[in-house]
């Protein structure tokens, strides 16, 4: 097969190796995408809840989103002009709200809101009875495995929580990654689907481009893994003795995860085109409306649940099963008593890239040349726009001399006026044990 050659290799066709591919191909980079899928965001991105929030346990995460929230309001502009259908994602700004719980405690969160310039509502019970009237809002922590008494126990006083009018969901994840590839090509970039990476080839010390499973090789002096549950395979396959692997200090593992949908509550959506998004580390679960009348239910990984890590990303169960369909939406039913729980699950089952503590790696590494942005899944949806600007500094920096590992790229947010440093996504950095631990970050 024939070689191709590129300034920069994207590994990666989801939400974020496309908003990578388009940051580099508008800094003018000739970039190659090579993705195993046949479209962009048939990955993980699909699966995503695309859920547009600001709570992180970090100021460099609450910045961050905050920050990428006005792109996603400016989607169009931002991508330099609309799909090839003459249409983009659209972003409903619905409101989120967050229950009074640890992991997210109003004294942690708001703090980096006041500092960065989020605005927000602190809801005391009553305000919140008042505003999500078909609500429990009865005090249940720690969440307890729906299938034991404790978890039918009546509750112990009674939850608040603090409302961010400026969040809420993007329609279709999925179409949004193909957004941001039309605005790559548009820049020159070239896309690879159905293709696989079997190796990552080296000259003179720094990586060298890309070898396929056709037998097709990109030369390129940059790639970037940005391979979502693939990312730790990736990596694999760029180690020489433990170089690569053995510099990271923040590891990553694929995590098979599922979200179900159910009738919303009774007036929940209030006549607008959907429901609040809500996050409930009180029960251990999170949901959002969506425009047809539904809720989308996922799980914050409480510690009364497995968790369900899966050897190989290309080997897990699409579809839904009992025992997480059950846990996932009886604590919704919990907290809607008038809540709809099907006979019949509807949903589906995927799989995350995440990292030990939930907050994701853009980075450089110890072979020149050769950067990630992995760990993403689960929470970084909403940070696609900023994590491809991100990997772009580091790598122009990166191999214009700097050392990002000694002299940290930071990046000035126009919007907040905040200067964030990169190191906060370090493959190095020490876990953050102020992390939630969970899919909040």
């Amino acid at each position: 097969m024939p070689n191709h050659t590129a300034d920069a290799v994207v590994i990666g066709a989801g939400v974020i190796g496309c908003a990578v591919a388009h940051a580099l191909a508008r800094d003018g980079l000739r970039v190659a995408v090579v993705a195993r899928e046949g479209a962009p965001g048939l990955g993980s991105t699909s699966a995503s809840s695309a859920i547009i929030r600001f709570n992180y346990s970090t100021l460099a995460g609450v910045a961050t989103s905050w920050e990428g929230k006005f792109a996603w309001e400016a989607w169009e502009e931002f991508l330099g002009g609309p799909d090839d259908d003459g249409r983009v994602a659209r972003f409903h700004k619905v409101g989120s709200f967050c229950l009074d719980a640890p992991g997210l405690a109003p004294e942690k969160v708001l703090p980096l809101f006041d500092t960065v310039g989020v605005p927000y509502e602190v809801w005391d019970a009553a305000t919140l009875r008042e505003r999500i009237p078909s609500i429990d809002n009865g005090r249940f922590y720690p969440p307890k495995p729906v299938d034991s008494e404790e978890f039918l126990a009546d509750p112990d006083g009674e939850l608040g929580a603090f409302y961010m009018p400026e969040a809420g969901f993007v329609d279709d994840p999925q179409f949004a990654a193909h957004n941001l590839a039309t605005a790559a090509r548009r820049l020159g970039a070239t896309f690879f689907f159905k293709a696989t990476v079997t190796g990552v080839a080296r000259a003179g010390g720094r990586v060298a481009g890309v070898d396929l499973a056709d037998g097709t090789r990109i030369d390129a002096p940059v790639v970037v893994n940005c391979a979502g549950p693939a990312s730790s395979r990736v990596n694999a396959l760029a180690d020489d003795g433990g170089d690569v692997l053995g510099d990271f200090n923040v590891s990553t593992r694929p995590l098979r995860n599922e979200v179900h949908y159910v009738p919303e509550p009774p007036g929940y959506s209030a006549g607008r085109v959907a429901g609040p998004v809500a996050a409930d580390l009180d029960l251990g679960t999170y949901w959002r409306g969506t425009p047809n009348g539904e809720i989308l239910v996922g799980g914050t990984e409480p510690a009364c649940d497995p968790m369900h890590f899966v050897d190989d990303p290309d080997d897990f169960n699409t579809g839904v099963t009992e025992e997480i369909y059950t846990a996932q939406v009886y604590r919704a039913a919990r907290r809607f008593p008038e809540l709809t729980v099907p006979n019949r699950p509807k949903g589906i089952g995927a799989v995350y890239d995440v990292t030990d503590d939930w907050i994701p790696i853009y980075d450089r590494t110890a072979l020149p040349g050769y950067y990630v942005a992995i760990g993403t899944s689960g929470n970084q949806f909403k940070n696609a726009p900023m994590a491809g600007l991100y990997l772009q500094r580091i790598i122009a920096a990166s191999e214009n001399g700097l050392d990002h590992d000694t002299t940290p790229v930071t990046v000035d947010l126009p919007h907040s006026g905040q200067t964030v440093d990169l190191s906060a996504f370090s493959r190095r950095r020490v876990i953050n044990r102020d992390s939630s631990f969970t899919v909040m970050g």
